[in-house]
């Protein structure tokens, strides 16, 4: 018979703490070891006299906050503050060049470019950090930056997520005057750099700026292994082996404490197929890969035209098969590669536009995001920047969405860091710099200013490792919960023995030594609401339960008793497999009750509860009628609405939401992921065009990228487990150039898993936005155990703890 005690304890650079049964608590100090132990019952003296004072840290904030954060001013002077600022030649001289831009700044957005520019030119930091609430122009800011770093330097690198590079390149062409724009994002890109590289040594006459997509960035040659094959005899047998093609040594196993292992050509395929290698052979190191090309055909010049007409809005086959018969491949494929408002402005032999005013529009729409080009090209970008353009031949790299290169391996993580040792200064661009652990900014730090992290101590092992840096990284700044684990076993013959194990988990939390050291010295903060009060409209976010009908909400009652009963004898026997199954039907059934439900275990197919459909295809589910009453109410104001739903694959529920509202009057309008995300902006605006009433889609969808200013009503049918998605679709369509008051719903069935989960993802954002510049009122809130889980361990637990 074993037995298990678990201790778990909270490593942070601010306090330790262990967490102990209450019951071990209580046993602690008992009455009799106070009686015993005199000075055990002194020290609980003083510290009933301690908690009788103790009082709540929000109230200690507001008693002495003010003189607190006048001590923090004095001893760490903020760089920049405007009153003293404003009266420098600099300052005045910046000003000037963002008064002379088409679009100028509002004048909360002038001062972070004020900031920025400070720490990068007078301060000279190799990087600094944007992190602006979403919606505020954080695009125009880092324009405004670059358009103020290039009176000294003139060439602007920035990398974009794939979808908004076309948007960067509009942005910059409305805002800087005689600006050159080449857009890195295509299968031309490596023909544009070796223009760029022809041109070195030449002045530039204009402020230029070369907008890369990041998955672009990364992408490299194709290749495949490459050897040759040899009979060879060993002990009296034949064998066909795989052999290096430089000195022709067969190729083993590479186990130099292994007996000898040769490849056969099946093996040494699959053994090489995964990285590019070298001959084992000390004299020899040949490489074991080639380059080839892709394998699809070559297309003729007519077909690579016509292919490409296709992909345009109001050419189908019939309309590109025209019009290469009236103009000639040659003269539409230079019209698409060098100048597409001639192709857009085509005239008949009658003098007659081709194109009706319609198709005009909606091509010229769709020509800001259209690449077209002959020449294909692979080469990764990041390493012909790298290897023939010289080093600083970009002034400043802009990094969008910052955030999203925090992973150590991500290929994109380490693109961005070779193109910031690259280029003179970097300006991160994000509005969650933190996820809320201290890891999410370690490898950015590295990324951004590795000096820093060298002088600190946080150094790669000798083998190149970040693990132990990280590790030490966390320790210091961040927050670690160690779970020890005793077991003790009577098993044994001759003596009773007991084992300890400690597993190592990261929570929440980032130490204010780590956020004075390497957040707030190139931390330039912005909020929406400190932008002019002018410029924003109201905003508000509801939350409604809903109370399901008589019916449902028992046969809900029946389901979720007998499934967590079914759970908690599964989870006694120590199997968790029907976890993730009952938290997603007890989400998902009282959206979905309009179809069967069967629930099956996941490993045997064991029947676990069986529940008929609840409403036919005409009847209105409680949270539709919510729906489509918000909807009516707003299309009478003259107000679009945006709905959200997270079941869009295998639980679809868009379809059905379609037809309820089309059938009760409303134009209705489904975005899927089968539109290309590049394209999704003139798809909405295409809708817009057509007069929809109502849009449905999933949040992950529209989460980055989309001003989506024609639908200041918003609705969140189900909100998902992603705080950074919530987030960031429920800002979507609050930002600045809206005029109308923005409202955003979240809707949830009462009395089920659904509140649950939206009142845990309230916490979640809670401690998110502490990271963000916004703190809670009580920063130890990052240290509740359960905010150191995921959202659905979190509500798992809580929904057991119910049942």
């Amino acid at each position: 018979m074993q037995t298990t005690n678990d201790l778990a304890v909270i490593d942070s650079p601010d306090a330790a703490a262990v967490a102990m049964p209450d019951q071990q608590q209580d046993a602690a100090i008992s009455a009799e070891t106070l009686q015993e132990q005199p000075d055990v019952a002194e020290r609980a003296d003083i510290m009933d006299g301690v908690i009788s004072e103790t009082i709540a840290l929000g109230d200690f904030m507001r008693s002495f906050g003010a003189s607190m954060l006048e001590q923090v001013k004095a001893s760490n002077p903020p760089v920049y503050q405007p009153a003293l600022d404003q009266h420098l030649p600099v300052w005045q001289a910046r000003r000037a060049v963002m008064a002379s831009l088409r679009r100028r700044p509002f004048p909360a957005q002038s001062e972070a470019v004020q900031a920025v520019c400070k720490l990068l030119l007078d301060r000279g930091e190799p990087a600094a950090v944007l992190n602006a609430e979403m919606g505020s122009g954080k695009t125009m800011m880092a324009i405004c930056a670059a358009a103020v770093l290039q009176q000294e330097h003139p060439r602007t690198l920035v990398i974009s997520p794939p979808h908004l590079v076309y948007k960067w390149r509009r942005e910059i062409m409305e805002t800087v005057p005689g600006a050159k724009v080449w857009v890195l994002n295509g299968p031309d890109t490596l023909r544009k750099l070796l223009q760029v590289r022809a041109t070195l040594g030449l002045k530039s006459r204009h402020p230029e700026f070369y907008v890369l997509g990041r998955v672009r960035m990364r992408m490299g040659f194709h290749w495949r292994p490459a050897f040759i094959t040899r009979r060879l005899r060993d002990e009296g047998q034949t064998h066909t082996v795989a052999c290096c093609p430089q000195c022709m040594a067969p190729l083993d196993r590479m186990d130099p404490d292994g007996p000898r292992a040769w490849l056969s050509a099946e093996l040494a395929a699959a053994v090489l197929s995964g990285m590019r290698m070298q001959c084992t052979v000390k004299s020899c190191r040949s490489p074991l890969w080639t380059l080839i090309r892709p394998g699809t055909a070559k297309q003729s010049l007519r077909d690579l035209v016509g292919a490409a007409m296709q992909q345009l809005p109001t050419i189908g086959p019939v309309a590109s098969k025209r019009l290469l018969d009236m103009f000639g491949e040659s003269l539409l494929g230079s019209m698409l590669e060098d100048n597409v408002y001639e192709f857009i402005n085509l005239m008949d032999e009658n003098g007659d536009m081709v194109f009706s005013d319609r198709q005009a529009r909606r091509l010229e729409r769709s020509m800001a995001s259209f690449e077209f080009s002959i020449g294909q090209g692979g080469y990764q970008a990041t390493e012909f920047i790298k290897r023939y353009l010289p080093k600083n031949y970009f002034g400043l790299l802009v990094v969008d969405e910052g955030h999203e290169y925090k992973n150590e391996g991500s290929a994109q993580g380490q693109a961005m860091g070779v193109l910031a040792s690259q280029c003179r200064k970097t300006l991160l661009l994000t509005g969650t710099l933190m996820g809320g652990y201290a890891d999410d900014l370690f490898h950015l730090l590295w990324r951004l200013n590795p000096a820093v992290m060298v002088a600190d101590g946080f150094k790669p092992s000798e083998r190149g490792s970040f693990h132990g840096a990280n590790m030490a990284f966390m320790r210091e700044h961040g927050v670690l919960k160690e779970v020890y684990r005793e077991t003790g076993a009577s098993s044994h013959r001759t003596a009773k023995a007991k084992s300890l194990t400690v597993r190592t988990s990261k929570a929440p939390g980032f130490g204010p030594v780590g956020i004075l050291r390497y957040v707030l010295p190139i931390t330039v903060f912005l909020k929406l609401r400190e932008i002019d009060a002018k410029a924003l409209p109201h905003y508000e976010e509801v939350f409604e339960p809903v109370e399901m009908d008589d019916a449902q909400g028992a046969a809900y009652a029946l389901m979720a008793s007998t499934l967590v009963r079914i759970l908690k004898q599964a989870l006694a026997l120590k199997d968790s497999t029907l976890l993730g199954v009952v938290m997603n039907v007890l989400l998902a059934w009282p959206d979905c009750c309009f179809r069967p439900e069967t629930v099956r275990h996941p490993r045997t197919r064991a029947l676990l509860h069986k529940q008929p459909a609840m409403f036919d295809d005409t009847t209105l589910m409680p949270k539709e009628a919510r729906l489509v009453e918000i909807c009516k109410q707003e299309k009478a104001a003259g107000r679009r609405v945006l709905a959200y739903t997270i079941y869009s694959g295998t639980r679809d529920t868009t379809a059905r939401l379609r037809n309820q509202l089309e059938v009760r009057g409303f134009k209705v309008a489904v975005l899927r992921a089968s539109v290309d995300a590049s394209k999704r902006e003139d798809w909405v605006a295409d809708q817009v065009e057509r007069g929809v009433d109502v849009v449905l889609c999933n949040p992950e969808l529209v989460k980055t990228g989309l001003d989506l200013l024609e639908f200041p009503t918003i609705v969140f049918m189900q909100s998902g487990f992603n705080v950074y998605t919530v987030q960031q679709a429920a800002r979507r369509s609050w930002r600045i150039g809206q005029r109308k008051s923005v409202k955003v719903y979240y809707l949830g069935y009462a009395l089920t898993t659904q509140m649950d989960c939206l009142r845990l993802m309230g916490k979640k954002i809670a401690v998110s936005q502490s990271t963000s510049g916004d703190m809670p009122e009580s920063g130890l809130d990052v240290l509740n155990d359960s905010q150191g889980d995921s959202l659905e361990v979190t509500l798992a637990k809580e929904l057991l703890a119910a049942a």
